[in-house]
């Protein structure tokens, strides 16, 4: 069995005032999940709002977790960018700073042939040299990795071990677990459907507000209790409707910040943070669940 399996959290990346990485939130986020039972992180991704660091900032984003984890959980590390010359420096970063594996969404912006995302992944995962995760999220990269792709990639890309599944075709789930790779979904509200189809888990940062929802979806499947495994997912379904206050960073943000009781700051520009009339939504939903933190924050607004 892969050691790459079951709750992996997609982390938001906490700013100060000014929208700098604020690296001791970080910490505290990275060790609240860690104590939660997550199996790992996926760094640096869409949640962590990747495309809007410098490569500077992903070198010290991986130091930090890796370094908070020091062993407790996985760290697979995001590493994609729109030039192979930059993902592959921070692929080499990522090794360097001691993650467990790299992740890469496909070169973006510019329309590639499927030769040239091939060559891409292959240049990457070589300079990383460790397990190799591609990053199939069409709705951002406008490339979306479908089966026929997905065995150029594998035919060439000897570091390949799995993929975040977070295309809309469902389906395809089974066929990239019959290919023999680990598919984690990116849809944390499908994690229960996509186990039932052998996926190997879950990587979304929905899971980052109530990481027990997960692990306990997790624990009660592995248990063949389908009847606790579905009430853990509804649970989390509730959490991922989060999503209809709001765009997701924002209320990412905010949530974790209320859940641990810390500030976690807003987006970086150009994102934008929740309303006053947004945040108050947020809260009370999260009370109603009893996601707030003893000593919460002062709200916003």
């Amino acid at each position: 069995m892969s050691e790459f399996r079951g709750v992996y959290t997609a982390p938001i990346t906490p700013m100060t005032p000014g929208h700098e990485v604020n690296e001791d939130a970080l910490r505290k986020v990275i060790e609240f999940n860690v104590r939660a039972g997550i199996d790992g992180f996926w760094v640096a991704g869409g949640s962590g709002e990747s495309i809007l660091l410098d490569d500077a900032e992903n070198r010290r984003i991986a130091e930090a977790v890796v370094g908070q984890c020091a062993g407790r959980a996985k760290v697979i590390m995001h590493v994609g960018a729109p030039t192979t010359r930059r993902a592959a420096a921070m692929a080499e970063a990522a090794a360097a700073a001691g993650a467990d594996a790299i992740c890469c969404v496909p070169p973006f912006f510019y329309n590639q042939s499927d030769a040239a995302i091939v060559e891409h992944y292959r240049v990457v995962a070589a300079a990383g040299g460790l397990p190799f995760f591609a990053y199939n999220l069409p709705m951002a990269t406008n490339v979306e990795i479908r089966p026929p792709l997905m065995a150029k990639i594998r035919e060439r890309v000897p570091q390949l071990t799995g993929l975040k599944h977070s295309a809309l075709d469902f389906g395809h789930v089974r066929a990239f677990v019959e290919m023999g790779l680990d598919c984690f979904i990116g849809r944390a509200n499908l994690t229960l459907p996509a186990l039932s189809m052998g996926a190997a888990g879950v990587v979304d940062g929905w899971p980052g507000i109530a990481p027990e929802y997960w692990t306990e979806l997790r624990d009660a499947f592995a248990a063949g209790d389908m009847e606790r495994a579905r009430a853990a997912q509804d649970k989390g379904i509730e959490v991922v409707g989060f999503f209809g206050i709001a765009h997701f960073h924002p209320v990412l943000k905010a949530a974790i910040g209320y859940r641990l009781g810390i500030d976690c700051g807003t987006p970086r520009p150009p994102g934008a943070p929740l309303t006053a009339e947004q945040d108050r939504e947020l809260r009370r939903r999260m009370t109603a669940l009893c996601l707030m933190a003893a000593t919460p924050r002062a709200a916003a607004g």
